[in-house]
């Protein structure tokens, strides 16, 4: 069986960033991935993967990486669920990431982040 997931795209959103009770660094993030081919039905032309990354990606990632930035990230798909508050089942697919690379300079997030 493979499990590999391998993306390129934009952050939604600013990194978050928390540390766990034990104190490792778990960093939570969107990407938007130009989707091929035609619009859907709703007219849209990306998709937003949640993704989750553990220890130095995570602490790199909320050090380095803003809303806008061009990332690569590789890694494997995981479902899960959880009972919320309201006691409702609350089911997540996310991409646990093994690596994540930033593919954009410094300057060119910037310029970009100054021109919109």
């Amino acid at each position: 069986m493979i499990n590999r997931v391998v993306l390129v795209g934009r952050l939604t959103r600013d990194v978050e960033v928390r540390k766990t009770q034990s104190g490792l660094s778990v960093a939570t993030f969107t990407v938007a991935c130009d989707r091929r081919g035609s619009r859907d039905a709703q007219g849209q032309t990306a998709d937003f993967i949640s993704c989750v990354a553990w220890r130095q990606s995570a602490d790199f990632l909320g050090s380095y990486a803003k809303k806008g930035t061009l990332v690569g990230v590789e890694g494997s798909i995981q479902t899960r669920n959880y009972t919320n508050q309201s006691g409702q089942k609350v089911y997540v697919t996310e991409v646990v990431c093994d690596r994540v690379q930033i593919l954009e300079s410094r300057s060119t997030s910037q310029s970009r982040n100054n021109d919109s």
